[in-house]
């Protein structure tokens, strides 16, 4: 049977040739986001790249304005998928902004969604992490936490510090996860400089306080989400990527693109199999008496 037969008859698949070539099979590690795609598209997604996505979450507050049979179409769209979900920030920190928590809440339990995202990115939250976590956890719903305010510019070291108390708290609350602000821009913010430059010393200290098991960092953009690669390497959890970007981000982190492919993190190691046997040595002919 010719290579084209037999991949004519599936008999040749994509998992068996990525370990052929030592790229390792990985847990998902990154949590895209839906900026408000149409059901179909999003759906389209998910049937391609379920298998990448950690947790979707349904981003901003685009599905609370969205016609609401199209937010559930969604929600159930990745269910199916075996994908869990989880709302943005920012409709939680309005919603106790406006008194209506207990509502938003509900609403969220309604929907569908597994788990929300709590925030102080440009709110103040009177409320402490341990009420807000049980209030949720009555119907069903998990808790991740947001570090940083999204007006507030780059990181300082003391406000590292601050954070870093700050996802303890919530951690102790009961969140399962927290997600290190970068906004949609990954320049001015967080981790980021008003150029867009990363700050790994910052970035090792949330991570040596948390470990990649409970921390996510924001990386909306290309520059980010390869910087962040290329410094920790394939077991950074990204969040907030775009759900057309996923698979890049999955062949960066895999060592397949070719800005990663050099590089030592990412590029995945050569089989022993696949090494070139070397050429027998033959004996000099015998000198002629």
């Amino acid at each position: 049977m010719t290579i084209a037969t037999a991949a004519s008859a599936g008999a040749v698949h994509t998992q068996d040739y990525l370990r052929r070539i030592g790229v390792p099979e990985l847990p998902a590690r990154t949590s895209p986001f839906d900026p408000g795609y149409d059901p179909v598209t999003l759906e389209s997604h998910l049937g391609q790249s379920a298998h990448l996505v950690s947790i979707l979450k349904i981003s901003m507050a685009c599905w609370i304005v969205a016609r609401e049979n199209a937010t559930r179409r969604k929600i159930e769209a990745a269910r199916r998928q075996g994908v869990p979900t989880v709302t943005g920030g920012g409709p939680f920190e309005i919603a106790v902004a406006q008194g209506a928590l207990e509502t938003y809440l509900d609403l969220c339990a309604d929907i569908g969604v597994n788990r929300i995202e709590c925030a102080e990115g440009f709110t103040d939250m009177p409320l402490p992490a341990g009420r807000v976590v049980g209030m949720a956890a009555e119907r069903d719903l998990a808790v991740q936490f947001e570090l940083g305010k999204k007006h507030q510019g780059p990181f300082t070291a003391d406000g590292v510090a601050r954070l870093i108390d700050q996802g303890r708290r919530w951690l102790d609350a009961g969140a399962e996860a927290l997600v290190v602000e970068a906004r949609e821009s990954a320049c001015g913010v967080g981790l980021f400089d008003e150029k867009g430059n990363f700050s790994a010393p910052f970035a090792d200290r949330f991570v040596r306080a948390f470990g990649f098991d409970v921390l996510m960092f924001e990386a909306p953009n290309k520059a980010s989400q390869f910087a962040l690669l290329d410094h920790f390497g394939a077991a950074v959890h990204l969040c907030n990527v775009r759900l057309e970007e996923l698979l890049r981000v999955e062949i960066y982190r895999r060592g397949l693109h070719s800005d990663a492919f050099g590089k030592e993190k990412l590029r995945p190691p050569r089989p022993e199999s696949a090494a070139v046997p070397a050429e027998k040595e033959t004996e000099a002919c015998p000198a002629q008496s």
